[in-house]
């Protein structure tokens, strides 16, 4: 039998998840769209809204790190955008024909 081990996520990885949802992102759509767990980005919307949001290291994070995850982020949103736009064209297509 093997053990598991728990992934283990950055604060600003969690912050910009959290920034997702905040965004008007549903916390299914945002998990889906960065390959995490839904209850697990549940967890981290709810500790940062009462304020103990914690990252797994207190190493200090470089410029390239936070540059990785705020284009993550953006990555995220930019693709939800392109689904919606994806299926209101499909649907208005189908009104003309």
């Amino acid at each position: 039998m093997t053990k598991t081990s728990r992934a283990r996520y950055t604060l600003e990885f969690k912050q910009e998840a959290v920034r997702l949802v905040e965004g008007g992102q549903t916390i299914a759509g945002a998990a889906r769209t960065l390959g995490i767990v839904e209850q697990t980005l549940f967890n981290w919307v709810k500790a940062h809204r009462q304020g103990k949001l914690k990252g797994v290291d207190s190493k200090p994070v470089s410029a390239e790190q936070m540059e990785i995850s705020r284009l993550r982020a953006e990555l995220a949103r930019v693709k939800m955008e392109r689904d919606i736009l994806g299926k209101a064209t499909a649907y208005f297509a189908r009104g003309s024909i």
